[in-house]
């Protein structure tokens, strides 16, 4: 703590420097002034929490610098001692937040008793500015959740309409009751898996690009935010708009291209009446998103559900399941091939496939190898342990750069898919074959990435029960437990040259953040990295 002595005779400074008792205050820097003008530079500069002040001076006298004080500083904490009893004067210094008056000649036991007064006020009111601050960081860091959730709330129709705009509109501009809005939705699970793996398991990353982005272009006609209860789904409201609402749209792709190299597919629908009608458009806007052709066109804006041909049979993955598995316990790279190429033929003659499409079929095969591998999954029964493993992101589905299949991809999923149920289906259990070992080795070649555990069951083509059940029964260990044992063995061998700091260090073995990795570092080994490049 800091005090500034401000009086215009030196041996007057200097006696209250020897009276007072800093080190049972706490205080541990003492400054001096010579007159006001000198301690209003010094209070800028040194920034003290207590004052102790004469009130006749030459220059800026007492009087001026309480009123100063209370004015620019109110925090500070002001002692006045002054060898005049003037009611004026002590009447000054309490309508200027002054702790005491002290006569002259000083009492030490008075001057000791204001001191610990000053200070103990201060402390309890800076304790309260802290935790003042600490609140306002917690609301403003929960404020965009919660602005998300309002919105949501609005599109989804639930609760009261008019409590929910009026929370909205106490935060936002929102457009008048009753003016047309426009609503269009997008979803980052359409992008294809050369961006997905960019952004790994920071599925946050990817949405707050795309809504910055987005944001920057609506400005205050419109707004984007997450849909808080369909991870992935951004939602965009525009009204009043400069532009006719695709060019608005086409304008926000360019924008994802510049910074993505992407452009996005988006669900829309016709305005309607705010907010009554939100309800409506929105869902028009996801039917639309979601059923749209990704077998012909170009067109990026969709406003209508697409339908199949009438009497076109609905295709069921589960029909194809016996051929599939078949072809899995053959372990023949030709039937594997020949399997899913009869796969891909029957979907390449349909007229319509959608995302609504793909996301069931995706669907379809984690049930098919859940169910082939149920017994191998069942024979331990352990919950995933995996929490420190991000599942973020979801599995990337078979889409190309511009948001249509890719065939090749899709056969190299499902061929995939089928391989990896033949090695566990055929109960392959050598150590250097065993798809586990396989999953063992991955981690230790890439440690240093961001691994996720789902990125992990796309990789290998399993279900992330599996893969995180069987891994405990091959090694005793969880996967994210095998991972960090990695990082920090790896860690430990980089610790040696002193020249590289525990930061880089960190982000060399894949911990973003070196608190988190001090504290698993610690867990491990049971002090600190820094401890441990000082024992070494």
């Amino acid at each position: 703590m800091r005090v500034l002595i401000v009086d215009d005779e030196q041996h007057v400074r200097e006696a209250i420097g020897l009276l007072a008792d800093w080190e049972r205050h706490g205080i541990t820097e003492i400054d001096q002034a010579a007159d006001g003008e000198e301690a209003v530079r010094l209070i800028e500069e040194k920034k003290p929490q207590i004052v102790m002040t004469d009130m006749r001076m030459p220059r800026k006298n007492g009087l001026e610098l309480l009123t100063w004080l209370h004015a620019a500083k109110p925090d500070i904490k002001v002692l006045v001692i002054s060898g005049y009893d003037d009611f004026e004067y002590v009447r000054h210094t309490i309508r200027s937040g002054g702790i005491d008056y002290i006569l002259k000649p000083v009492d030490p036991d008075s001057l000791n008793e204001a001191l610990a007064k000053a200070v103990e006020t201060w402390r309890l009111e800076d304790e309260k500015r802290r935790h003042m601050t600490n609140q306002n960081i917690e609301m403003n860091q929960m404020t965009p959740f919660y602005m998300d959730r309002l919105l949501s709330d609005l599109v989804n129709g639930y609760g009261s309409r008019e409590s929910v705009v009026a929370q909205l509109r106490n935060r936002m501009t929102l457009p008048e009751t009753g003016m047309a809005c426009n609503v269009a939705v997008l979803r980052d699970d359409q992008f294809d898996e050369a961006l997905l793996s960019k952004f790994r398991n920071r599925r946050h990353l990817l949405s707050f690009t795309l809504i910055n982005i987005c944001n920057e272009l609506l400005k205050d006609r419109g707004v984007a935010f997450r849909h808080i209860d369909k991870p992935g789904e951004i939602i965009l409201l525009c009204w009043n708009p400069r532009l006719p609402f695709n060019d608005l749209l086409d304008r926000i792709n360019d924008g994802f291209f510049s910074t993505l190299r992407r452009r996005s597919h988006f669900g829309a629908a016709e305005a309607g009446a705010f907010p009554q009608d939100l309800p409506k458009a929105y869902s028009t806007a996801v039917q639309a998103l979601c059923s749209r052709n990704l077998l012909t066109g170009k067109c990026r804006i969709h406003r209508e559900r697409a339908v199949e041909s009438e009497g076109t049979r609905t295709l069921r993955l589960s029909s194809y399941e016996e051929e599939f598995k078949l072809a899995a316990l053959s372990g023949s790279k030709e039937r594997i091939e020949a399997a899913t190429e009869e796969w891909l033929q029957e979907v390449r003659e349909r007229d319509l496939v959608s995302p609504e499409h793909l996301m069931r079929w995706n669907s379809e095969w984690d049930w098919i190898q859940y169910h082939w591998t149920e017994n191998e999954v069942k024979s331990t029964q352990e919950p995933v342990e995996d929490a420190e493993i991000s599942q973020d992101l979801p599995s990337a589905l078979p889409y190309s750069e511009d948001g249509m299949i890719c065939w090749d991809r899709w056969r190299e999923q499902i061929s995939g898919r089928l391989y990896a149920a033949s090695r566990v289906l055929t109960q392959i259990h050598s150590k250097d074959s065993h798809i586990i070992h396989d999953i063992a080795q991955y981690l230790e070649q890439h440690y240093h990435d961001e691994i996720s555990l789902q990125q992990i069951a796309g990789k290998f083509f399993l279900s992330r029960e599996y893969i995180s059940r069987k891994f405990k029964q091959e090694f005793g260990v969880t996967l994210s437990d095998f991972l960090g044992r990695i990082r920090i063995e790896k860690a430990k061998t980089l610790l040696l040259n002193p020249q590289i700091r525990i930061a880089q260090i960190a982000e060399m073995v894949g911990y973003q953040d070196e608190k988190y990795f001090s504290k698993v570092f610690k867990k491990m080994e049971g002090f600190t990295p820094n401890e441990y490049r000082k024992s070494i």
